[in-house]
């Protein structure tokens, strides 16, 4: 009989889809050889099942049934044939896992006395056994949940005379810490200075495992970067950054980054074990992606260190990092332009940056924000009185890639205040710096400048800004374009918020901050700015119509001596002008000017000298006298002997003209402007 009758679809209870089923399941039969279809109607429905469910039962002569040629027509005692035999195998392993947990329970307590035994042959033998049982998971849980038996290894792998126990014992350990119950038992049985202690092991296997496991602790156990630092872990450690394998590399630097982020004492202990310049070999000569992520990690915890940061620098870190900013890996390009940016600062003399430079500016042109935070900051300290620099990313079109920089940041100060710095830096002192000037213009950069100026305020934005005008309107064919922008009344607007801010706090005798920036900077840079665009004739008079003179006049007694000497800079262009000079004159200049005169900054007596001219021109002879002796004795205070030569003069001619003693020359504005006072500014 077949029996194939009996195969009923279990979602159908009718006879027509029984039969339909006969059809297929006959069709499946009949398509098999001739001889597995003779041994498979001579079966049982028992037999058929036991074959399908339990194939390793068939005795000899007996044929497995058929599977179905396709899946869909299986039999429902096919369908069950897979999941009996999962179920099979788990109770086997269950019955193994049982035998293996009662095995290691009978032997625990025998092989934890012989770990202590006085025979170091005997500690070799049990350790060895002990380090089979950590093979199996059953037996491993048997040996987290005692702590004799962990005690017993750790004090077995600290006194082990021979390095095979070593072995063993600590290859115990790191099979335990693969699980929390085993760190929790380890760190309680004194483990971490035990495995501390083999870090100076000669045997490479001992090492892998001694730093392996303190590295599952490091991430895992609470308590143990502390007993780790206690053990003196780290002046262990650093002297393993000269091992060759850079997969252990990879743990030991990652073990460094975990106990020194968030501890200067640990960043302190690994500068004074050389560890800068291994963590700086390795990522210049090593190309393993996991090694020269988790050095940079290193990196960029102690480039926030004041003592590690020149330590770093002077090691090469700098060209170092910057080998990697242009791989594949992104999560390690992030890492080093971090550090690169922290370090930035400390590398402002750094010779040979050439190459980093060059790949900063094409950073630039990264839409990715982190990217141009610190792309941006970089190239700002590292164009900070650096000459070469300047020039270097001017050539290599860094104006226009931090105007774009600037463009695309928005409101985002993380990238506008590094990226303005940057200009400002690039736009002053260095041979390329009026190509900058220009550069800034041509590109369409103006204003987009001066609209960082707009509310709201964010102070160091603001600063960096009012700098870079300043530079920009030492250019003559941008003092238009920056009038035109609207520049003016946005400084003279700051200017006077910032003077009624640092009035307000005048009393107390405090400075006055905002977002770290002090109020008295932002008055000192949007005068000074002031100061250089009024050189520019049609500039001087929408200054003077806004009523800034009377500000002007009252800077003059400001205690910050900077402020002083823009104020009086700002005058002496604005009295160029014979109606500003009345005003000025008006206010009651003359007083505090005739002190200045007397001041020890050259830059500060000389502008007032410019300025206390210019407005006795249409005075009475007695107070040009006046005034003419005042000025001698300022100019020549400095220089007896030149005083001594011109007073008998004076005495003769008393109306004393300061333009014999004050060279005068046509400005780039279309006014005179003393030379003397612009390289004073």
């Amino acid at each position: 009989q077949s029996g194939a009758t009996t195969v009923q679809d279990d979602e159908s209870s009718t006879e027509y889809s029984g039969s339909k089923k006969y059809t297929d399941c006959t069709r499946g039969i009949l398509s098999s050889s001739p001889q597995a279809r003779d041994a498979q109607y001579s079966l049982t429905r028992a037999q058929r099942v036991r074959a399908a469910m339990f194939p390793e039962t068939l005795v000899e002569g007996e044929a497995a049934m058929p599977v179905q040629s396709d899946p869909s027509q299986q039999s429902n005692v096919q369908r069950l044939a897979e999941p009996s035999q999962l179920l099979k195998t788990a109770i086997v392993h269950l019955i193994n896992y049982q035998d293996d947990a009662e095995l290691a329970t009978r032997a625990v307590p025998e092989l934890t006395k012989l770990l202590a035994d006085d025979d170091p042959v005997v500690v070799n033998k049990a350790a060895m056994i002990v380090n089979q049982l950590t093979r199996k998971e059953a037996s491993r849980r048997v040996l987290v949940q005692n702590p004799a038996m962990v005690g017993a290894v750790v004090r077995a792998m600290t006194t082990a005379v021979d390095m095979e126990t070593a072995r063993c014992a600590s290859s115990v350990l790191h099979s335990l810490s693969h699980q929390r119950e085993g760190l929790l038992a380890i760190f309680k049985s004194g483990g971490i200075p035990a495995l501390v202690r083999m870090l100076s092991s000669p045997v490479e296997s001992v090492l892998f495992y001694a730093i392996t496991t303190i590295h599952n602790l490091l991430l895992h156990q609470e308590g143990a970067k502390m007993a780790v630092r206690l053990a003196d872990g780290l002046q262990r450690m650093v002297p393993l950054l000269k091992k060759s394998n850079p997969k252990f590399l990879a743990i030991t630097t990652d073990c460094l980054q975990l106990l020194s982020y968030g501890n200067q004492e640990s960043k302190l202990i690994i500068l004074a074990n050389g560890g800068p310049e291994g963590l700086v070999f390795i990522m210049r000569n090593y190309n393993y992606e996991k090694l020269l992520w988790t050095t940079s990690r290193v990196l960029k915890v102690l480039s926030v260190c004041p003592s590690n940061k020149p330590a770093i620098v002077e090691a090469g870190g700098m060209q170092a990092l910057g080998q990697h900013l242009t791989g594949s890996s992104q999560r390690l390009i992030q890492n080093c332009l971090w550090t690169l940016r922290n370090l930035s600062d400390a590398a402002t003399k750094q010779e040979g940056l050439d190459g980093l430079l060059q790949i900063l500016v094409t950073q630039l042109g990264s839409d990715d924000v982190n990217m141009l935070t610190c792309a941006t900051g970089i190239l700002s300290n590292l164009t900070c009185n650096n000459s070469r620099n300047k020039t270097l990313v001017t050539q290599y079109g860094g104006v226009e890639a931090l105007i774009h920089a600037v463009l695309r940041a928005g409101e985002k100060e993380d990238v506008a205040e590094p990226a303005v710095c940057a200009l400002r830096h690039l736009t002053s002192r260095h041979q390329d710096a009026e190509l900058a000037q220009n550069a800034v213009r041509l590109h369409y950069g103006i204003p987009a400048v001066v609209k960082l100026l707009g509310q709201p305020h964010y102070w160091p934005v603001v600063k960096a800004t009012v700098g870079l005008i300043r530079n920009l309107a030492l250019c003559p064919a941008n003092q238009a374009p920056l009038r035109e922008a609207g520049a003016i009344p946005r400084l003279v607007n700051l200017l006077l918020k910032a003077h009624q801010d640092t009035q307000r706090h005048a009393s107390s005798a405090q400075q006055t901050y905002q977002d770290g920036v002090r109020m008295e900077e932002i008055v000192e840079g949007c005068t000074g700015a002031l100061h250089i665009l009024a050189r520019d004739p049609i500039n001087r008079g929408e200054i003077a119509s806004m009523q800034t003179i009377p500000l002007f006049v009252q800077l003059l007694y400001s205690y910050v001596e900077n402020v002083k000497r823009v104020s009086a800079g700002v005058l002496c262009e604005l009295a160029l002008d014979k109606q500003s000079a009345e005003l000025i004159d008006a206010e009651g200049a003359s007083a505090p000017l005739m002190e200045l005169l007397h001041s020890n900054n050259e830059g500060i007596a000389t502008y007032a000298a410019a300025v206390l001219f210019r407005i006795s021109e249409d005075k009475s002879s007695d107070y040009r006298k006046r005034v003419s002796v005042e000025l001698t004795h300022s100019l020549f205070k400095h220089d007896p002997a030149a005083w001594e030569m011109v007073r008998p003069v004076d005495q003769i001619h008393t109306d004393f003209n300061p333009n014999k003693c004050l060279r005068t020359s046509r400005s780039s504005g279309g006014g005179s402007s003393m030379s003397l006072l612009t390289t004073a500014s």
